[in-house]
């Protein structure tokens, strides 16, 4: 079965049902509504009492929704979102166990574990293949709080970069979908945006949280294939219609990885 190709997620609090519509009429692959950081502590019988009721409303409006990791709030969470088709994921916070997973999953829901603590990374290899998980989410700023690194330093960022090197490694070896990439919290620093979509792409990440609007086109840009790779791929599949094993195209050797990329590019591409 293909990879669905899912390149910008857009967050919306539950507590504001009337921007979810919103964030479907903005280019956003999918939207996640929050139940969890985005919604006050004592406003959250009140938020799944709002998203039930737009969900009762709007058939077909397809969202992942953001749990709340801690008792009694993620039973309720889970109950409510188990009785709406149109909730097509569980995106479950602070992920450590198994036994969090597997309780996401019985509401019959895929489940997208964020890795947002130090338990949680160390306990990635065992997560990565827990029954139910359907891609894995990275989530670096509660992370670097957990780990007392300094925001925005060069330590920092080369800290969570393992972090995300562990991530791709055990998403292939789950053989899961490659993982997605977490927010930039500057909502109008567009160019961060687009450099962080950019180097999620070089270290192999599929796409990218975000918080708002403005930030979806420098993601897509990110996340798309250009022209020129897009012809590239197309003509290294055309010359391997003709020739059996690998094969020259423009000085460079193509074998079965390279055909392959130029399949992943091409459906990264959308063509």
């Amino acid at each position: 079965m293909p990879i669905k190709q899912y390149r910008s997620f857009l967050f919306v609090p539950a507590t504001r049902p009337e921007r979810i519509a919103k964030a479907h009429a903005s280019e956003a692959d999918v939207v996640i509504v929050d139940l969890e950081d985005a919604v006050a502590p004592s406003d959250k019988d009140e938020a799944r009492r709002l998203l039930r009721d737009y969900l009762t409303s709007t058939r077909g409006s397809e969202i992942l929704v953001r749990v709340n990791s801690t008792q009694p709030e993620f039973e309720k969470d889970l109950a409510m979102c188990a009785q709406f088709p149109s909730v097509t994921g569980i995106m479950l916070p602070k992920a450590e166990t198994n036994q969090q997973i597997e309780q996401a999953a019985a509401c019959g829901k895929p489940v997208w574990p964020i890795i947002e603590s130090a338990k949680g990374l160390v306990s990635l290899q065992s997560l990565a293949f827990a029954r139910g998980v359907e891609r894995l989410t990275f989530g670096a700023l509660d992370l670097a709080t957990d780990l007392n690194l300094e925001p925005r330093t060069s330590g920092a960022n080369t800290l969570l970069d393992q972090c995300r090197y562990q991530l791709v490694v055990c998403s292939r070896a789950a053989k899961l979908p490659p993982p997605i990439e977490s927010v930039v919290p500057e909502i109008h620093d567009i160019e961060q945006v687009g450099s962080v979509a950019r180097r999620a792409v070089e270290m192999g990440f599929a796409g990218m949280l975000s918080i708002h609007p403005k930030q979806i086109p420098s993601i897509h840009k990110a996340f798309t294939p250009s022209e020129n790779l897009v012809l590239w791929a197309r003509r290294v599949l055309e010359a391997a219609k003709t020739v059996d094993g690998a094969f020259q195209l423009d000085g460079q050797m193509v074998d079965e990885p390279v055909i392959s990329r130029a399949k992943s590019l091409l459906a990264r591409a959308r063509v």
